[in-house]
């Protein structure tokens, strides 16, 4: 297995992104009006990765200290947290907070699970400080975490906004806060855990994972990117599931107050 890989240059990139391109056609073709949308998220992933690029590369530099490391992950986590946020509907005071804490919280605990648990990181040439471990691990249980906090959220909104009437009868009719809130709950963490269990059920059959793939074009053997990947795949599971299961409860805490009332005034939505 060779251990080098082929570098890149602008005109390959270049190249790469015309590709983008056929997905404005698509919108040009049936009329989709997205072209915008399209050039302003290819602009941004370009401009963005590049960024990250210059800032990898100084915090990759030998003998780099650690604190620098726990900036970066500690600046992409509150990143996280307020994206998880703008991608809902339906709000509450304090969604910020809970959505900030949940991330942190769950992407922070299985992290270091996952480095000195599993990976087995320790001092020296394999130190948990060492950019290259603990900055891409925390990115890739940010990242679907974020999309499970995300939708856990919006869906738990939307839930005990549509259902107000049945929530309100059970709580009248005397039942407890959580049994009322318990099917909006359910759904809820149910739709933010989907897409992680829908990628685990078709990994290897029909999409090759990014990390995977990656290290295998820098020269890594097959199996052992394999067993890579299957460590973050469960590592980004159990993220995901306590981050969305920890939203979710903290939002219904927030609407849920002791006397078993529904505190539905608390909720709005964002373009009101």
């Amino acid at each position: 297995m060779p251990q080098d890989y082929i570098a890149l240059s602008p005109l390959q990139l270049g190249l790469a992104v015309l590709l983008v391109l056929i997905s404005g056609a698509v919108s040009l073709l049936l009329q989709l009006g997205m072209e915008r949308r399209l050039l302003v998220a290819a602009v941004r992933t370009v401009v963005q990765l590049l960024l990250i690029g210059f800032v990898l590369n100084w915090i990759f530099a030998p003998d780099q200290p650690w604190y620098v490391v726990i900036l970066m992950i500690a600046v992409m986590t509150l990143i996280a947290g307020g994206a998880a946020v703008r991608r809902t509907e339906r709000r509450y005071r304090g969604i910020w907070l809970d959505s900030l804490i949940a991330m942190w919280a769950s992407s922070w605990i299985v992290g270091a699970a996952g480095l000195f648990g599993i990976i087995g990181v320790q001092q020296g040439d394999h130190a948990w400080y060492h950019p290259q471990y603990s900055i891409p691990l925390l990115g890739m249980i940010l990242g679907n975490t974020l999309n499970g906090i995300a939708l856990g959220l919006d869906r738990f909104g939307e839930e005990v906004t549509a259902k107000r009437d049945q929530i309100e009868t059970l709580l009248a009719l005397g039942a407890t806060r959580w049994e009322a809130a318990r099917e909006p709950i359910q759904n809820a963490v149910r739709t933010g855990m989907i897409p992680t269990i829908n990628t685990m059920m078709v990994v290897g059959l029909v999409s090759l994972p990014g990390m995977m793939t990656g290290q295998i074009l820098a020269g890594m053997a097959p199996g052992q990117a394999v067993r890579y990947q299957i460590v973050i795949m469960f590592i980004i599971a159990a993220g995901t599931a306590l981050g969305t299961v920890g939203v979710v409860i903290f939002g219904y805490f927030h609407l849920f107050n002791a006397r078993h009332q529904f505190l539905a005034d608390r909720v709005w939505k964002k373009d009101e």
